[in-house]
């Protein structure tokens, strides 16, 4: 089984859209894309700076479109049997399931932006990494600071999130044998802080259409496959406030097999969890256009 991912982070440097509109028909597509998103994503994808870029409502629909150019990009999705994305990037992956479409998706992420960035503004809070140690006692320690877990990515990292304050306490006295990486992020996502955004996001979510997943889709909940559109989207919906499980994810995926994982752009992230958590199974991140060859090679050799 071949396992398409899709980030909810990556390296989006400035112009990193690029060569992907240098492709047939990709300029067009991604100006349906900022239509829907309300954000100028053509002028985000190759204009504009890292901090502009990095801004929440900017960032969320630019990585959901970046992801989808290079799905759309791939010669033989025919062969992908499963897909999973990374915090925002499960809208993309509910895309390549057939359980949303390209336009309720990308409108859906806008709003997910907005309403996420709004949010964050109303508490200084913020997010580290959390590299090495037990996870036992890091997530204690994260508990004795009224800090949140908010993604658990395996391979040894936890993403702490909550109020900047107990965030420079923890890198201050980190747990033994951990490092502490304050991350660039607005707020405290995955986290209660988020909580207006989810209501935000519910009543919208509540208007669109639902398919049935043409391929297995798993969940960041708990990392259990998904048989319902509609339960799919809820969760989408919820996973705004509530913690990444991709350690579960990756679980899922080594105990149905997996042969292989391609990442979508902006890849590279996931990856490199893969590589720690999913020792032995090959890889590719589709970065640029170059990479989509090694890509579609991965997925007709395990046809072969």
């Amino acid at each position: 089984m071949i396992i398409a991912v899709f980030p909810g982070q990556g390296s989006q440097s400035p112009g990193f859209l690029t060569p992907w509109l240098e492709r047939d028909g990709a300029a067009e597509r991604l100006a349906e894309y900022s239509e829907w998103a309300g954000v100028d994503l053509v002028a985000a994808g190759t204009e504009w700076d890292a901090d502009t870029i990095r801004d929440t409502k900017v960032a969320q629909p630019l990585i959901v479109a970046a992801s989808l150019l290079s799905w759309n990009a791939l010669g033989s999705r025919e062969h992908v049997a499963g897909v999973a994305g990374h915090s925002v990037g499960e809208f993309a992956a509910a895309v390549a399931a057939g359980i949303l479409t390209e336009e309720d998706a990308l409108r859906l992420v806008g709003l997910r932006g907005r309403a996420m960035a709004e949010a964050a503004a109303a508490a200084e809070t913020g997010m580290s990494a959390v590299l090495g140690g037990d996870e036992a006692s890091v997530v204690s320690r994260l508990e004795e600071l009224d800090l949140t877990p908010a993604n658990y990515n395996g391979g040894g990292q936890i993403v702490a999130a909550g109020a900047l304050g107990a965030l420079q306490q923890l890198a201050a006295e980190p747990v033994q044998g951990t490092r502490v990486i304050p991350l660039q992020v607005a707020g405290a996502f995955h986290t209660r802080y988020m909580a207006p955004a989810v209501e935000a996001l519910r009543d919208a979510a509540a208007q669109v259409a639902t398919a049935a997943p043409a391929v297995r889709i798993w969940t960041n909940r708990d990392g259990s496959a998904v048989e319902s559109g509609a339960a799919y989207r809820d969760l989408l919906v919820e996973q705004v406030a509530s913690p990444v499980r991709w350690d579960l994810c990756m679980a899922s995926f080594a105990e149905t097999g997996v042969a292989g994982i391609v990442e979508l752009s902006p890849a590279g992230t996931l990856v490199g969890l893969a590589k720690r958590a999913l020792r032995g199974v090959p890889a590719v991140a589709v970065k640029t256009p170059d990479d989509l060859a090694s890509a579609d090679a991965l997925l007709n050799g395990a046809q072969s």
